[in-house]
């Protein structure tokens, strides 16, 4: 029995070498590093764009908002929809009261991860008139502004892609919301 205990010990002994070898933790390692090919990213330029014309009623295409009962209606001008070479969905915004007053803005949204948006100009009764000072501002899902979260999300951008819709396919996913 101690011959057998001693031979078991002198098999533990010239095994152990072996056995580290393989094994999975080993003390000390230095991290493995990586070689990354880094490229430099584009920085994103905002494009200067004109103001569209006021809408006409006839092209207005009503947007349907997800679970909300508001006491406004929202529509967007489809003629001037447009899909900028900067990546900005820039549209016309009409929102209505229930007594029939309206307000209107010329806004962009940017499909990015968190969505982002930016009135560039606010409508009279004749004409748009430009916003000098306007900043690009994170899409909030609350409130007076939950419109913009709902055209982010459902109408102008992809979201696994994080880029903007063509203009057909934004113009027809408005049109069957409200059907």
């Amino acid at each position: 029995m101690i011959k057998l205990f001693y031979l078991f010990a002198l098999l533990l002994m010239t095994s152990t070498p072996a056995l580290m070898a393989d094994e999975v933790f080993i003390p000390n390692m230095q991290p493995r590093t990586k070689e990354v090919e880094t490229q430099p990213t584009a920085s994103w330029h905002e494009l200067i764009m004109p103001l569209p014309p006021l809408p006409n009623d006839t092209d207005l295409i009503e947007l349907t908002l997800d679970g909300e009962d508001s006491p406004f209606r929202y529509f967007i001008d489809s003629k001037n929809l447009l899909v900028s070479a900067d990546a900005v969905v820039r549209y016309t915004l009409v929102i209505e009261s229930r007594s029939g007053s309206r307000n209107l803005s010329y806004e962009g949204i940017r499909c990015t991860p968190q969505g982002q948006y930016k009135i560039f100009a606010y409508g009279t009764h004749a004409q748009f008139i430009a916003l000098n000072e306007g900043e690009w501002q994170p899409i909030y899902d609350v409130g007076s502004e939950h419109y913009r979260s709902d055209l982010w999300r459902f109408y102008f951008c992809v979201s696994s892609e994080f880029k903007p819709r063509i203009k057909p396919d934004i113009l027809r996913s408005l049109k069957s919301a409200n059907r």
